[in-house]
């Protein structure tokens, strides 16, 4: 039986996808997911653009200097795109939205990686968010937080070695420095 811990443990950041599309069953599943999302004040600030047309993924992935080109290949991107007003935490509940969609990819065979798109920025100085803000016409009020881009795996990463871990960043009832 997997658990949560083997699952987080071996969802990795794949860039490289089969050239195959992402059933629509698992496409609502990953949704859902994302659906399911906590969120502060229970508000559910998100809303997701769900992106299957290989030449929109196409243009998407000329959206940011680096980390977007892998949208090229990708079949399947969910923009995750988040309403501020009324709340501080949007960038969080956001994530936590991505996070959830990227782990429940992980539990269908799926692989998936976060492509940041908030305050990032083309090679000719045009904002991320402007560019798939017009290209998909999402609303002005919402902010483009990342796309989640998803899709069967054409490359493998050896899951994390928990013994490899960062444990020295742990600190127990208080915060402990080196002398």
């Amino acid at each position: 039986m997997t658990t949560f811990l083997d699952l987080a443990l071996r969802r990795r950041s794949i860039r490289k996808y089969e050239a195959r599309a992402v059933e629509k069953e698992k496409i609502e599943q990953i949704l859902q997911a994302g659906l399911a999302s906590p969120s502060s004040k229970h508000l559910n600030p998100w809303e997701f653009v769900v992106v299957t047309d290989h030449d929109v993924l196409c243009c998407l992935s000329d959206c940011k200097t680096y980390g977007s080109a892998l949208l090229q290949n990708s079949p399947l991107g969910i923009v995750v795109c988040v309403d501020g007003t009324g709340t501080d935490t949007w960038q969080c509940d956001g994530s936590i939205a991505a996070l959830n969609m990227l782990l429940c990819a992980e539990d269908l065979g799926l692989g998936g990686c976060w492509v940041h798109i908030h305050n990032r920025g083309t090679k000719e100085n045009i904002e991320a968010e402007a560019m798939a803000r017009k290209l998909l016409n999402i609303p002005e009020r919402l902010n483009v937080l990342c796309i989640v881009s998803i899709g069967y795996k054409a490359e493998e990463k050896k899951s994390i070695n928990p013994d490899k871990l960062q444990y020295e960043k742990v600190h127990w009832d208080t915060y402990e420095t080196e002398s």
